[in-house]
């Protein structure tokens, strides 16, 4: 990651609204969540999460996709991977200092009803 690509993320992730949402994406996966259900989970306007959404988009940190009416939005684990490592890169002063975890994040399994 180019250190202007990292400035640019952590910039995205600098206000409370936006940092909630990208931790919320995390936690839904890959598959991601509809915007009316991450607004919801949040309490915030659509309006207000649509600039919210423009700005971790703009940063790589998102993706939105279109499924019948909804828009769904995604965490871009690579980016966030990607920012971890530009700020652990010189970790222990450039010494080895244990294993880097990637997070790889797995589909939700649906639920079996008995």
């Amino acid at each position: 990651m180019e250190k202007t690509d990292a400035v640019a993320a952590l910039a995205a992730l600098a206000q409370d609204n936006r940092l909630d949402v990208f931790r919320l994406l995390v936690q839904s996966g890959p598959e991601g969540m509809p915007a009316g259900a991450i607004a919801d989970a949040l309490g915030l306007a659509p309006n207000t999460l649509t600039f919210h959404f423009d700005r971790l988009r703009m940063a790589g940190l998102v993706t939105v996709r279109r499924d019948g009416r909804s828009m769904i939005y995604a965490a871009q684990f690579d980016k966030m991977n990607a920012l971890v490592a530009f700020l652990t890169e010189n970790c222990c002063g450039g010494a080895p200092c244990g294993p880097a975890v990637a997070c790889k994040p797995t589909r939700k399994s649906a639920k079996v009803s008995a």
